[in-house]
């Protein structure tokens, strides 16, 4: 994985408001396998950048369904 790639969290982070399955972009690689990762909401707004390790996130796979989820 590498920045600017869609990736799918795989844990809740309920600090940040976010669900295993909600989808970030990772706009930062750290060298200690962690990631920055942003979350938007619908409008575009920033709901959260994290850094977390590489196994809080997997690639985005073909022929999954994307959905959204109210706050």
């Amino acid at each position: 994985m590498k920045e600017l790639d869609a990736v799918v969290l795989t844990k809740d982070i309920p600090s940040e408001r976010l669900t295993a399955g909600d989808l970030g972009t990772i706009v930062h690689v750290h060298d200690d396998n962690h990631f920055e990762v942003e979350f938007v909401e619908s409008t575009g707004d920033t709901l959260a950048v994290v850094t977390v390790e590489r196994t809080a996130v997997r690639p985005v796979a073909a022929g999954e369904v994307l959905h959204a989820r109210v706050l």
